[in-house]
């Protein structure tokens, strides 16, 4: 196969199974735990019309360009940049005005959308979390590629960055989740009740937007 295969072992599995994750674009083969690895990449490598297929169906890349529009919360910013133009990333309306060098644009838009991601979220954490009556002893972001928050026993809760490319709606909704988890570690009714107490929307609508669209949010920033 022209591009590497990752292999992944389950106790759950009993055949040998082939994905393509969306978020990512990898080729997945997923074994029991004793399979031998040889004859199931052989048959992986038969699937190569059912692969390229899977990957014609992948979400377009939205490289962080000059002239390209990355989502921002409910909003779409157009990059513009001028090499003359102060260094730093300012947002202005529905523009991101950036200058200096074009060698390491992507990544300096990147780290500003990271920035703005983590002031976002710790602020809307607070205000969840006040409504709560709870405390959150820490805010942090990463890049899961399988989770949106995550909540910790110790009170930190971790958001992926990403959710400052998502709708308002989507993100708040997130953070009222893992604020809920502050109250009830699981997902019973007691939490799922605190959830839509706390969501100004309907968390299933939220959810549902995240099934739809989530993979394509790891998509913003790859190159073509």
């Amino acid at each position: 196969m022209s591009e590497p295969v990752e292999v992944v072992r389950n106790a759950r599995s009993r055949r040998a199974k082939l994905s393509v994750d969306p978020a990512s674009g990898r080729v997945r083969l997923t074994l029991p735990l004793r399979a031998p690895v040889k004859p199931a990449l052989l048959w992986a490598e038969g699937q190569r019309a059912w692969i390229d297929a899977q990957r014609a169906r992948l979400p377009r890349p939205r490289p962080l360009v000059p002239g390209g529009v990355v989502p921002f919360g409910d909003d779409l910013l157009t990059i513009e940049w001028r090499e003359g133009a102060p260094r730093r990333i300012e947002r202005d309306g529905a523009v991101l005005r950036c200058g200096g060098p074009r060698d390491g644009l992507p990544r300096r838009i990147e780290t500003w959308l990271k920035r703005e991601a983590l002031r976002v979220l710790s602020a809307e954490t607070a205000e969840f979390a006040a409504l709560a009556g709870v405390g959150v002893t820490r805010v942090a972001i990463g890049d899961p590629r399988g989770r949106w928050g995550s909540c910790a026993s110790s009170g930190a809760i971790r958001y992926s960055w990403r959710l400052i490319l998502a709708p308002d709606f989507v993100r708040r909704a997130t953070v009222a989740h893992e604020v809920a988890h502050r109250v009830h570690m699981n997902h019973g009714p007691d939490f799922q009740a605190l959830v839509e107490q706390l969501d100004e929307s309907d968390p299933a609508k939220s959810r549902a937007w995240l099934r739809a669209n989530g993979a394509a949010l790891h998509w913003v920033g790859r190159e073509s």
